[in-house]
């Protein structure tokens, strides 16, 4: 058996080894050869010896020494050798050496003349003696009807008697046989029998052959197909050999590599010629023609023989012959002739039948049944899918691009590939599964190397394109894109059709697209559409190459992609994914300041094409998450426009009010009110996006890499990039992880998200996504969590009352939030939390707008819009009824739902409502002073959130005054809107110029409740009195000698806001002196978005108006981007002049004595000059006594009466300047002389503008208002007595000084006082508009400058600062 056969070879060739090596050694002189011969003549090894002999002798050659030593062992072997073999083998020399032979010479000629006698010398008939009777009877016998019983041995037994009889020639004869069946080409059994029993030698029949070709080797003859049929029949029955008669063949291989290359080379320069321009001139235009003509008349393909047999061995199914022959030839060369590739297709369609009858044909198709070759030597037909690895993919490999010829065995072979696909993705047996995954490999092979190419030289077959898509939709889009990859980048360069046809479909497109506009979209189309079908990558990269140059081409190209086919749809998105991956492109500008516009294109591209046509989104979802992964946020605007334009869903700080109402309302509303299109039928669109997240499990990932790559932008990404773009990328990443998260949870089912997303600890803790984000991404799950929890509970017990459903919501809410309450207690210190509760940071972090307020003007709105909408239809005489009644059902449904929907929120809104005034209590503890809590409740809470989104800023102004509302123990809601007010420096620098505009949306919305509770007396009294936030602590001596908890009054209040007002216009000015781009842009941004509610107060906005005039002549030619928001803010800020009113009518400058307003937490205009910092120390400097006391609250601080200050020069320690008052008396009296020496000033002062001389008349009505009331008052004080007038002139002092004492400072003379007072009320009305851009940012300067910068600074406090003269201290409880 062939174990034993195995074994024995191995035997015989150790001793063959063992042979040589001892030979060797007795050539060598190492040995002694008497030993050596009597061992071989023991072993009677004789082929062993030989073999190692015929070795030896070789090697032996080279030295004498050797040579003489290996003619004695073969010498003393002769015993047992025998002659005849070794002068067979052996060289003459050696004969003649070992005495065989005498003369080596002598031998070699005798050789020669016996090969020349053999081989060479032909033996010579006597033609003469031969008879043509003779052949007239062969040619008769050999053309007779052979369907009796005639057989081959018959017959060849009358040519023996004819070629004895009549002397014939018996290779003339041969070659007659060979003529005879080459006319009678069908009786292949007959005459192959016939010659395989004639011929003795294969070598004589091959000759005949070949001469019979060379004859056909002349020019303009055709070799006859009859020829090429016995010659591949002969080949493939084994009567002659291939490499026999290939020689005989031509051209020469060399010369077929020679045609293969020069064909390249003119199709590269076709190719060469159609991308070149070319400014034509008519007389190289007649010449070409002319050449042209002339290569036509000359021009006649030669007969290649070659390729004829390799056709004929084809037709008769002969494969391993035909293979070796193309094995000789370029690649694909044979089979770029139509009649060889079609040969061998139908070669593949024979061997493919069986198994596609099997498994590919579809159902309700008959199709053309094959019958197979009666040869049995062709290549057997495949029954499986394993089978089909033994003949066909090599043949298909072979016909490479030119399947193309025959599009059924196209659509045969994509067929067996689906129904291999299904078996591959069901059966799972692990025994089967690597053979599987062989096959695929195998499938996916073909596709690049046959399908595609093939599809590329198709003309416009758009059934095959969906016929191939029905294959390639069952791969993974990895394999799918790099299948798209290998046919765009290198497959086009394999062939010279392929290069022509490239060159082709980029002159095509280029046509098409030159031409290409909105009003020809749908004839342009249908071009693109039929250009697509066969070369969708070459057409893609164009046209993408277009948009990145010219982004208005966007919308035409994407209209008129409809009339692709599936496979085209993908192919775009792959082309669109390496356009954006391309190493070779930047995607910043040169400035470094921008992104690319080709990025941004491509990323408007991406929106619009995946919104509108069915294709697959995971490629670009997973390009995007690889990016982030890689630290890189560019291509998140990719994701930004995707979900967009496919969701609907728009992330802009640009928002009107009446959008951001409806965006705190639910979906419906937000929906038709909330966004600037109206972006409809995004239902499916939306479910694709959804889809393909969830199933590749993209969602989460996406969300936590964006969230962690904000805070990566800027210390990892930033680097060397210029602050702006950095700026730009971090509000792209944020913006479109709030976009995202919003899709999500709309989208997404609350199993879906509560699967997906892990608890508010594990977020923070383990992923690092950032407080604000990952409460963000928690809060859609809580919400659902609730509803849920409210809904079971409200089955389990049925009860319809409201009050049972308040209470179920609040205990759905107790379970749900409590898990959650725990896990927070980790994101902070344990000291955090002896001030702000876990409840209250949970709470503040899970709601949003939509749960504190009802949007009743926004729903009422849109219902009055289809109201409207109902109305315009019914009246309008030209639509259809049937589209009227279509159009007026969606209008009533729509509101229908709006209506529903308000009636929902308006409960949600009660229940949530109540559950926080049972909270309330709980929420803050204040272990430490107010003040620590505020800073808490800013730092961990307010801040982080108001910069989120707009709807957060929103949310966080809402809720500060729902906290007030509720009445909040501990909550000091004065304190909270100063410390927001107050310090709006550093928190402007530090913002993003998106974060800008959520930023002043925030302090709008503060600035809009304090506004409303400082222009009415009754709304404040409604809203602020008798509430804790608004509780204040005196501090006065000289009255009951103790501490009183009471409200500031409202006229107080009208002070704080002024000094609000002013503290805003401080560190506005500041920002636009500092000449940094950030500082100045994002002021602007903020003061923009404030301008409703600020500034109201005329010497304010004068001093701003000034300001950002400058900044637009310094940066008209530097940065326009300032200079246009400069000039945009400047505009607006004077259509707003007219609203504004001076500083008397905002806040009455003379109080009661017994007055109550809190200090200005930043350094005044009076103080040192430094810019404002934390407003902490301040606060407890001057509540220290009040910390120490029974309320242990934290004292606020205290406007300053900056005029007296300024003149006086005199700060407390914690740099604001202590509190000055007069006497009653003599203050009015001062302010009598002060109003005429005004009235002389200003008649002396020209107006030089109109705004001087409206600022004149204002001032005259003012000044008028104020003689009156200085007569009123004095009326009043001469019915006074003078006892009781100097009574309280005392105590005023006493107070002074007592006051002047417990703020550190010194007591000012009142003589002093007055003349100051004076001093700076002279001043005032000439230095008006020069005092208006006096206002300087606090700037620390050097002491030799202190002289004018106090002098300037009484200039600024003469008009802006409250002028309060209260001699009680105030802190706020």
């Amino acid at each position: 058996d062939l174990t034993e056969k195995t074994d024995h070879g191995s035997e015989v060739r150790d001793v063959q080894a063992a042979l040589y090596e001892l030979c060797w050694q007795v050539v060598q002189g190492n040995l002694k050869l008497d030993l050596v011969a009597s061992v071989l003549g023991d072993m009677m090894v004789q082929v062993a010896f030989l073999k190692v002999v015929f070795y030896l002798e070789t090697g032996a050659l080279e030295e004498k020494n050797k040579r003489d030593h290996y003619t004695q062992l073969v010498g003393a072997c002769l015993f047992f050798v025998p002659e005849t073999i070794l002068k067979e083998r052996l060289d003459p020399e050696t004969l003649e050496s070992l005495g065989l032979i005498k003369q080596a010479h002598q031998f070699n000629q005798k050789i020669v003349k016996i090969k020349t006698k053999l081989f060479y010398k032909q033996q010579k008939f006597n033609l003469l003696r031969e008879e043509n009777e003779g052949y007239a009877k062969l040619i008769t016998e050999l053309g007779q009807d052979l369907s009796g019983n005639i057989t081959s041995h018959l017959i060849l037994e009358s040519i023996k008697s004819l070629i004895g009889c009549f002397n014939l020639d018996p290779n003339r004869v041969l070659d007659i046989i060979l003529e005879v069946y080459e006319s009678r080409s069908d009786q292949d059994v007959f005459f192959l029998s016939l010659i395989k029993s004639y011929m003795c030698e294969p070598l004589t029949l091959c000759h005949i052959l070949g001469f019979k070709f060379k004859f056909y080797q002349e020019p303009n003859e055709e070799t006859p197909k009859s020829l090429y049929h016995i010659a591949a029949a002969l080949l493939h029955h084994n009567l002659i050999e291939l490499e026999d008669l290939y020689v005989h063949l031509m051209p020469l291989d060399a010369a077929i590599i020679e045609e293969h290359k020069r064909d390249i080379s003119e199709a590269k320069q076709i190719a060469r010629k159609l991308v070149m321009v070319v400014l034509p001139s008519e007389k190289s235009e007649d010449k070409e023609k002319e050449k042209e003509k002339e290569e036509e008349k000359n021009e006649k393909p030669p007969d290649n023989q070659k390729l004829g047999l390799l056709e004929a061995l084809l037709r008769i199914g002969d494969w391993r012959h035909a293979q070796s022959i193309m094995d000789q030839m370029p690649s694909f060369y044979a089979t770029s002739h139509k009649a060889i590739a079609l040969a061998l297709c139908r070669l593949v369609h024979l061997t493919v039948e069986p198994l596609y009858r099997r498994a590919g044909v579809p159902k309700g198709a008959r199709g053309c049944v094959m019958h197979p070759l009666r040869n049995k030597g062709a290549p057997p037909p495949a029954e499986s899918f394993e089978e089909l690895r033994r003949d066909t993919f090599s043949m298909l490999c072979y016909l490479g691009p030119h399947l193309s010829h025959d599009p059924i065995l196209f659509a045969k072979i994509v067929r067996l590939g689906k129904a291999f696909m299904k078996e591959y993705q069901i059966d799972s047996r692990p025994d089967v599964k690597d053979k599987l995954e062989t096959l695929l490999s195998c499938f996916l092979s073909i596709a690049d190397q046959v399908l595609l190419p093939s599809l590329s030289l198709m003309d416009c077959n758009a059934c095959m394109s969906e016929e191939l898509w029905g294959l390639f939709k069952l791969f993974p889009y990895q394999h799918r894109y790099r299948l798209y990859g290998q046919w765009k980048n290198e497959t086009y360069s394999s062939h010279p059709l392929l290069v022509k046809v490239k060159a082709q479909t980029v002159e095509r497109a280029k046509y098409i697209m030159k031409r290409l506009t909105k009003e020809n979209v749908k004839q342009s189309g249908r071009q693109i559409g039929k250009l697509s079908h066969s070369n969708p990558t070459i057409l893609f990269d164009y046209m993408l190459s277009q948009i990145q140059w010219y982004d208005n081409l966007i919308v035409p190209v994407v209209d008129s992609l409809k009339y692709l086919t599936s496979l085209n749809y993908d192919v775009l998105a792959y082309c669109i994914i390496e356009a954006l991956a391309n190493p070779e492109k930047e995607k910043m500008k040169h400035d470094d300041t921008t992104i690319s516009s080709w990025l941004q294109s491509l990323a408007s591209l991406c929106g619009s094409v995946f919104r509108k046509y069915p294709i697959e989104l995971a490629g670009l979802l997973q390009y995007v998450t690889n990016q982030l992964k890689a630290g890189k946020s560019f291509d998140l605007l990719i994701l930004k426009e995707v979900v967009q334009k496919m969701a609907g869903i728009e992330i802009t700080d640009e928002m009107t009010s009446e959008q951001l109402e409806a965006m705190t309302g639910g979906e419906q509303l937000k929906a038709e009110g909330g966004y600037f299109g109206q972006i409809r039928n995004t239902k499916k669109s939306s479910q694709r996006l959804k889809d393909a997240l969830l199933d590749h499990e993209l969602a989460l990932p996406l969300c936590l890499l964006m969230a962690q790559q904000r805070n990566g932008v800027v210390f990892l990404e930033g680097g060397e990039k210029h602050l702006k773009l950095v700026g730009h990328l971090y509000d792209q990443c944020h913006d479109t992880l709030v976009q995202f998260g919003g899709f999500l949870a709309s989208n997404l089912s609350t199993e879906d998200y509560i699967k997906r997303v892990p608890s508010i600890d594990i977020l923070c803790n383990q992923f690092h996504t950032p407080h604000d984000a990952a409460f963000f991404l928690s809060r859609p799950m809580y919400a659902h969590q609730i509803l849920s929890k409210y809904d079971e509970l409200k089955k389990a017990e049925k009860g319809n009352r409201q009050q049972q459903k308040v209470h179920k919501y609040v205990a759905a809410c107790e379970q749900v939030m409590t898990p959650v309450h725990e896990a927070v207690v980790s994101l902070h210190p344990a000291r955090v939390w002896d001030d702000l509760r876990p409840q209250f940071y949970a709470t503040f972090w899970s709601l949003t707008m939509y749960d504190l307020a009802v949007p009743h003007s926004a729903y009422e709105r849109e219902v009055n819009k289809l109201k409207a909408q109902i109305k315009a239809i019914e009246e309008n005489p030209e639509m259809p009824l049937n589209k009227k009644k279509k159009e007026k059902e969606r209008c009533t449904a729509l509101q229908e739902k709006l209506q529903e929907e308000e009636k929902k929120q308006l409960e949600h809104v009660q229940r949530v409502l109540h559950r926080l005034k049972l909270e309330k209590d709980n929420w803050l503890l204040a272990k430490s002073t107010k003040n620590e809590t505020i800073t808490k409740f800013l730092q961990l809470c307010l801040f982080p959130r108001c910069i989120f989104s707009s709807i957060d800023a929103v949310y966080c102004a809402r809720f500060v005054e729902l906290v007030h509302q509720q009445k909040t123990p501990n909550f000091c809601t004065l304190l909270c809107y100063d410390r927001v007010f107050s310090a709006i420096i550093y928190t402007v620098a530090s913002c993003t110029e998106n974060e800008s505009h959520r930023y002043g949306r925030f302090l709008c919305c503060m600035l809009e409740t304090v506004t409303r509770w400082h222009s009415d007396r009754a709304v404040y009294e409604k809203e602020c009195v008798n509430y804790p936030g608004f509780l204040t602590i005196f501090r006065a001596t000289g009255f009951d000698g103790g501490n009183k908890a009471d409200q500031l009054d409202y006229e107080n209040f009208r002070h704080v806001v002024h000094k609000w007002h002013y503290m805003l216009t401080k560190a506005s000015v500041h920002c636009l002196e500092t000449g940094d781009y950030t500082h100045i842009r994002n002021i602007l941004i903020v003061l923009t978005k404030i301008l409703p509610c600020y500034p109201k107060v005329l010497n304010l906005g004068q001093a701003l108006e000034c300001r950002v005039h400058k900044i637009c002549l310094e940066e008209k030619d530097k940065r326009p981007d300032l200079y246009a928001l400069a000039m945009g803010y400047s505009g607006r800020l004077k259509s707003q002049k007219v609203h504004m009113v001076p500083e008397n009518e905002f806040h009455h400058k003379e109080q009661p004595a017994r007055s109550a307003t809190p200090a200005s937490q930043q350094n005044g205009p009076g103080s040192t000059g430094k810019p404002s910092t934390s407003t902490s120390k301040t606060e407890e400097g001057t509540s220290e006594d009040g910390d120490r006391g029974k309320e242990k609250s934290q004292g606020t601080t205290k406007p300053v009466n900056k005029a007296n200050s300024a003149a006086a020069k005199v700060t407390t320690s914690n740099g604001n300047g202590a509190l000055n008052s007069t006497k009653a008396v003599k203050e009015r009296d001062d302010k009598e002389k002060i109003v005429k020496e005004k009235k002389e000033k200003k008649d002396k002062t020209p107006g030089s503008t109109p705004e001087t001389k409206a600022e004149n008349r204002r001032e005259k009505q003012r000044d008028e208002r104020a003689g009156k009331e200085d007569r009123v008052a004095r009326e009043g004080k001469e019915k006074t007595p003078k006892a009781d007038r100097e009574k309280v002139k005392a105590e005023e002092k006493n107070n002074k000084d007592d006051k002047t004492k417990a703020g550190n400072g010194e007591p000012m003379d009142p003589s002093r006082e007055r003349d100051t007072i004076k001093e700076s009320k002279n001043k005032e009305k000439g230095d008006r508009i020069a005092v208006a851009g006096s206002l300087k940012s606090p700037v620390p300067r050097s002491e030799s400058a202190e002289s004018e910068r106090d002098h300037k600074r009484r200039k600024l406090d003469s008009h802006s600062s409250p002028s309060h003269s209260s001699s009680v201290k105030v802190s706020m409880a």
